[in-house]
């Protein structure tokens, strides 16, 4: 087992592997930005390192100063967190070079998942089905416009590149498809240094379901079920629970074969450590997949509440060359699990970001509540990276009664000094169609769209 690890990220997840560092005995390193001094994972890992400015370009993306870092703090290996460099070929094979050991896929893997429309071409020779689509990389819009008619509108283009939203455009119709592919591409270079796109049909309306993967170096790979992530804005996730509602009450059914699916496309990569693999399902119980995310997700939470396993420790224990001590057999879901990522954001300005200091800051407890956070009162949310200021998890013995919980937890919270989306959170919790789980990945627009949130933001 390794005697000292270096957590190249910041924020929650920071904290989040340096409590599980801790609890296994395993000496710390935190790097952090100019703007980060006073971050909650500087205090408590054993030993810190400034690595630049605030600007993650000149910090936390620098490779060169991170392995400089870890050289000079003699660590053993390099846990990525998620974000930054965590999807990053290059800077495993760097670690490496430096007898550093990655806490994530090999590059291998990576390089073999990291371009969306190779994996496109990777599960369907591992017989998963992927949406309608372009075969790689549209290279002019000309292509894109046959492409288009061919699989027919509406049609998504995105990023081979990319994530958290970024890179993509929907377009019902050839001018919007031209503008948007050319949108996409200048977004996709300025986000991923890469302007390649693909197009695939749009679906409508899905649901977005993810399973969670552990993979060992001797090539032995389990899922942990699902997640549903389908609460997003802009094709980002804002709520995420465990098990699915679709797939618990609507197409049960799936839940296997997805799960198969979602191993038999990690075989195909020869995955190991954590990770996700994505899909969307129709309201006809069609699934395709979309994508693998190569590191630990921020949502990961949800499924250590259902199933009793510590994500990150695992990733710590398969680096350092452990085998899995579960089978697919002793992978047991019980209750049901529900996070609310609390950002300092404004869901009644169109999430507008809200950086700033914290006066007040009170997080709710009691059973089954779990609050995984880097902020306190008087920490000040830089405007130079996301607007995360933690994660509230709970759990209860099914999903009604996790959603009261929640609901309940939510108004507790307080945050002061800052706008946040725990108004936003809490409609959602006693929306009726969020509580019978009829929704979908359009949700949020609806809900924001209606008189209720009005009247939520009128009592904030």
């Amino acid at each position: 087992m390794f005697e000292k690890i270096l957590v190249a990220n910041r924020g929650e997840i920071a904290v989040r592997v340096i409590r599980a560092c801790k609890e296994m005995n395993i000496r710390t390193v935190a790097v952090y930005s100019e703007a980060d001094a006073n971050s909650m994972h500087v205090q408590i890992a054993d030993e810190a390192i400034c690595i630049g400015k605030a600007v993650a370009s000149e910090s936390y993306l620098r490779i060169d100063r991170i392995i400089s870092a870890a050289e000079v703090m003699d660590v053993d290996a390099i846990h990525p967190g998620y974000g930054f460099l965590a999807e990053n070929a290059h800077f495993a094979e760097v670690c490496e070079s430096c007898n550093i050991r990655f806490i994530g896929p090999s590059p291998r893997a990576m390089q073999a998942l990291n371009d969306k429309a190779v994996s496109r071409t990777l599960a369907k020779k591992a017989g998963v089905a992927v949406p309608p689509g372009s075969d790689g990389a549209v290279e002019n819009e000309k292509d894109a416009r046959e492409i288009a008619k061919r699989i027919g509108y509406p049609v998504m283009i995105k990023a081979v590149a990319g994530g958290g939203g970024r890179g993509m455009r929907v377009a019902h119709n050839d001018p919007a498809l031209v503008k948007g592919y050319h949108t996409a591409r200048t977004e996709a270079e300025k986000a991923f240094g890469n302007s390649g796109v693909y197009i695939e049909k749009f679906i409508e309306n899905p649901h977005h379901i993810e399973i969670q993967i552990l993979g060992d170096q001797k090539g032995h790979i389990i899922h942990l079920g699902e997640r549903d992530c389908s609460v997003q804005r802009r094709n980002q996730k804002l709520i995420e629970e465990a098990p699915s509602p679709l797939l618990e009450h609507k197409f049960r059914k799936l839940r296997d074969k997805i799960g198969r699916d979602a191993v038999r496309i990690a075989e195909a990569a020869h995955y190991v450590n954590a990770g996700t693999v994505e899909f969307i399902v129709d309201n006809q119980g069609n699934y395709y997949f979309l994508e693998v995310n190569k590191r630990v997700q921020v949502e990961h939470p949800v499924t250590e509440e259902v199933t009793g396993i510590d994500l990150v420790r695992y990733q710590i224990m398969i680096a350092s060359g452990e085998l899995l001590q579960h089978s697919q057999r002793d992978i047991e879901i019980k209750g049901h699990a529900i996070e609310c990522r609390i950002n300092a954001e404004d869901p009644f300005d169109d999430f507008r970001p809200s950086p700033g200091r914290i006066e007040m800051y009170y997080q709710p407890g009691g059973r089954g509540v779990r609050m995984d956070t880097h902020a306190y009162a008087g920490y000040t949310i830089p405007s130079t990276y996301d607007s995360m200021i933690g994660k509230l998890i709970v759990t209860g013995k099914d999903r009604r009664e996790a959603i009261d919980r929640m609901n309940r937890a939510l108004s507790e919270f307080i945050i002061s000094g800052v706008k946040t989306t725990i108004a936003f959170q809490q409609a959602v919790m006693q929306d009726p169609n969020f509580r019978r789980g009829v929704y979908s990945t359009s949700f949020v627009e609806q809900l924001l769209g209606g008189a209720r949130m009005e009247l939520i933001e009128e009592k904030t």
